[in-house]
């Protein structure tokens, strides 16, 4: 909320060859009969390639005869952006496969669709795959696109559709790591001829089960030494492919025998990450601390941050492909990746760009290991960061959990089994006491609806069913668990409130907020105040001093405030706006004004044992966009009782002259301090990550200047870095005004 100034802000198989040419995106028709098409090639980004058109049950590509910059427009607005900046010709993008579906296209550049453009029709074309033509669209994208920015592994469905792991005893433990190799194939499942077999082959298996290795093969161990029925004779992978279908395979003919003469169908073991370990031992066993995933939905995905030396940061998605990203998602001790999604799909990061172009084989144990180019600020912005989303092991968490009573799949009442005894299933509630954004968070991702958007401690609106007892209580989850009953909770039930009314609900969304304060900008605008206190009465009935004020002679006398300016930013891909609906604000006559959220941000002075020894705290009065990104538009204004929130790509700025916008500091000894400033502190709105909701700064007051130093979002530093005191060297000094 600015009050005054502005602040500125900084499929092709690959056979043995690890080049992915079957990385593509692809657009589903929007529903009018349009053809569907598709971005491929490589190397490219996520808003250019070969243009692939589906017709007739089939890919194919468009020849580059008579192309211009006006048939650019019409096929990037129906890839689902908003124009063409430019077209290649010459199979820029690498030579496509299969038919040549469109040549001699000249469209005027209005057409809603390629098909009314003239063209020497479906399939007439006297072209080769040296001609086909590619596009480069502005990466901006048109409403109801949103969800396309990816590149993705195109499984060629005639083949091998998908796969799974037959446990080799009846009952088994998940998740499932060894077992016969089972491939759909003719609306059944096939067996892999274990003859030949290799462990590049069960590392890719094993990948796309979710594991991040293999542990050797497995010997047959059936009884019967006769030779068994395999559909598939052999299959031949280099170990860095992300699906078998990727592999050299050699299918049984119609007309020989399907026996796999001198062994038996294949089977593997995988090695599973800690998360999903199921021994003690494995668990122990860290995952490597150079990587991490921030503001996915569920388990396995979301935007990758590398760490260089004490600071966290993105990666740029130019040549971003799944080889790449299965990287990280073994490293991180997952399987292979399942998508390869590009432009801040996950989020914009924020701190530094560390890597661009990077270019893996598959088999590096680090992202670190692989070629890539460093980079600078003109290189890449925080809007082209990379992300990833890995194979993981199914652990069935979505079997016990449920929503009933809601009017969608996406919300309702929730409901736990606490038992399972041959033949049933006994379903619970969970008490509503205490129920935050953090544990409705956990309760979507385990039932893979992505994200939270409102967590619900009453429930007496929605349809009651004939579960009743209340089974779990006092539940505190940190938000990143994969399943309700990781979270700590009481050991017996006690729950204020008895009835179903009064249990714990949730509603669940696509997609989510996520704010983050500009760390740069606190430690730039700092400094101390000795304001007098005939100017503090508002402050004072709205709480914004120390609790000894209430002491003081007024309107005599002053109080020291450390005051900074606090720009709070958008990056996530939905609109923050309070929990409140406007008609509940509260009107504050001495301010004259709304305040939408009781309390928008804490301010604490902590010593460095982190003691607090000052605080302070700013409702929400007013939320609003106070400048946005290029190419997004403003939508909260306060002005005339408007609507208020933070529009997704925009930011609010509190300036330092705004009052409360401070911490009350007159009883503060001189002294090293931390300062901390945490945004929704409460959880009351929903947000994709809540881990960058904090930030801290060393601070240092001699009793007349302050010194702030290192300010950082909680989790932008390594553990150590952000554990470490420091001096203050070099800092400015900030007189008292």
């Amino acid at each position: 909320m600015a009050r005054g100034g502005h602040w500125g802000t900084a499929g092709s198989l690959l056979l043995g060859v690890w080049l992915p040419a079957v990385l593509c995106q692809t657009t589903a028709a929007p529903g009018n009969g349009q053809p569907k098409l598709r971005l491929a090639g490589y190397p490219r980004k996520h808003n250019e390639g070969r243009v692939e058109v589906f017709h007739q049950g089939e890919w194919g590509t468009i020849c580059d005869d008579d192309f211009t910059l006006s048939t650019a427009h019409v096929l990037c607005r129906q890839l689902g952006f908003v124009s063409a900046t430019g077209w290649s010709h010459g199979a820029k993008y690498g030579a496509g496969t299969g038919k040549i579906w469109l040549d001699n296209v000249v469209c005027g550049g209005a057409e809603t669709s390629v098909e009314r453009c003239h063209s020497r029709g479906w399939g007439n074309s006297d072209c080769t795959h040296d001609e086909d033509a590619g596009v480069a669209c502005k990466d901006e994208r048109l409403p109801g696109f949103n969800d396309s920015n990816l590149i993705e592994m195109q499984v060629d469905e005639r083949r091998m559709e998908d796969v799974r792991l037959r446990p080799l005893s009846g009952a088994a433990r998940l998740p499932i790591t060894e077992g016969v190799v089972e491939v759909k194939y003719k609306e059944g499942w096939a067996h892999i001829c274990n003859v030949g077999w290799t462990a590049k082959n069960s590392r890719v298996v094993c990948g796309m089960m979710g594991f991040p290795a293999e542990n050797g093969t497995l010997a047959r161990r059936d009884s019967n030494p006769q030779p068994s029925d395999c559909e598939i004779r052999s299959v031949a992978c280099t170990g860095n492919e992300v699906h078998l279908s990727a592999c050299a395979a050699q299918f049984v003919s119609a007309n020989e025998t399907a026996l796999c003469v001198g062994g038996g169908p294949a089977a593997v073991r995988c090695v599973p990450g800690p998360q999903f370990a199921q021994t003690k031992s494995q668990k122990r066993r860290r995952t490597s601390p150079l990587a991490r995933l921030k503001g996915g939905a569920r388990v396995g995905e979301g935007r990758v941050e590398v760490l260089k030396g004490a600071a966290w940061g993105t990666v740029c998605d130019d040549r971003w492909n799944l080889q790449s990203a299965s990287v990280v998602c073994r490293q991180l001790g997952f399987g292979s990746a399942i998508e390869a999604p590009t432009g801040a799909r996950m989020g914009q990061g924020v701190g530094p760009v560390y890597m661009n172009e990077v270019q893996c084989r598959g088999d590096e144990r680090s992202l670190w290991d692989c070629p890539h180019k460093a980079i600078t600020s003109e290189d890449c912005q925080h809007m082209e960061d990379a992300s990833v989303k890995c194979n993981v092991p199914y652990m069935a968490f979505d079997k016990t959990i449920r929503l009933s009573g809601g009017r969608s799949r996406l919300e309702g009442r929730v409901e736990t089994v606490i038992s399972m005894a041959a033949g049933t299933e006994t379903w619970g509630l969970v008490c509503g006491d205490g129920w935050t954004m953090r544990e409705a968070r956990v309760v979507c991702r385990q039932l893979g609806l992505n994200f939270a958007s409102s967590a619900l401690q009453e429930t007496w609106y929605w349809d009651s069913s004939n579960v009743t007892d209340m089974v779990m209580s006092g539940l505190k989850c940190t938000g990143d668990e994969m399943a309700l009953s990781d979270c700590q909770r009481h050991r017996s039930v006690s729950c204020q409130r008895a009835g179903s009314q009064f249990s714990a609900g949730v509603i669940c969304s696509d997609t989510a907020s996520d704010l983050v304060l500009n760390a740069p900008l606190v430690e730039q605008t700092v400094y101390i105040e000795d304001r007098p206190l005939h100017l503090l009465y508002c402050a004072a009935e709205e709480n914004c001093l120390s609790k000894s004020a209430a002491k003081a002679n007024w309107p005599y006398g002053q109080r020291r405030l450390l005051r900074f300016s606090a720009q709070i930013h958008n990056i996530g891909h939905a609109d923050f706006r309070p929990k409140l609906s406007r008609h509940s604000w509260v009107w504050h006559e001495c301010h004259r004004h709304y305040h939408s959220m009781d309390i928008f941000t804490h301010y604490d002075l902590l010593t460095t044992n982190g003691t607090r020894v000052a605080d302070g705290h700013k409702a929400s009065f007013c939320l609003e966009d106070t400048e946005c990104q290029e190419g997004v538009s403003k939508h909260y204004e306060c002005a005339n009782f408007g609507e208020q929130g933070i529009t997704a790509g925009c930011w609010d700025l509190y300036r330092h002259d705004i009052d409360c916008q401070w911490i009350d500091i007159t009883d503060v000894m001189p002294g090293n301090y931390i300062l901390q400033v945490v945004i929704n502190p409460n959880f009351e709105v929903a947000e994709s990550d809540f881990s960058n909701n904090g930030m801290q700064c060393n601070l240092k007051y001699d009793g007349h200047r302050v010194w702030l130093h290192k300010c950082h979002l909680g989790d932008s530093l390594s553990e150590e870095a952000g554990r470490s005191p420091e001096l203050y060297p070099g800092q400015l000094s900030n007189q008292i005004s």
